[in-house]
């Protein structure tokens, strides 16, 4: 009965960090892709969140009830709270320097525009 469920909790902790890693490969590729600082960034930013917390959360798993399970909770945390904030930190300081986005021809309507795609008179 222990084998069975020791082997059911590595299935577990597995598939988290395997999901963990898609979603860093995914931030990944963004990151190289897409065109401009300002999608970079929020590729970079939303993945590796939720891919750290995914392989924190394996690793948790893994671990099962245990002073080390306790630390990563920790440092889940802590990751939770640092990396939004240090994305938001970057692209703030981009902006306050001038770096402007890579705008395309999908711009919403300046005000004052006619819906049907001429200025107003």
């Amino acid at each position: 009965m222990m084998d069975a469920l020791s082997l059911v909790r590595d299935f577990v902790s597995i598939a988290f960090m395997a999901v963990g890693i898609v979603f860093v490969l995914a931030g990944a590729i963004g990151v190289v892709r897409l065109p401009d600082f300002y999608t970079r960034m929020h590729a970079a930013g939303v993945t590796d969140t939720l891919g750290a917390e995914m392989i924190v959360f394996g690793l948790m798993i893994q671990a099962g009830f245990t002073l080390l399970s306790a630390k990563l909770l920790l440092v889940g945390f802590i990751l939770f709270l640092t990396s939004p904030t240090a994305t938001h930190a970057v692209a703030n300081a981009a902006h306050r320097a001038g770096l402007n986005p890579l705008l395309s021809r999908h711009q919403p309507p300046h005000p004052g525009d006619d819906p049907e795609g001429g200025a107003k008179p």
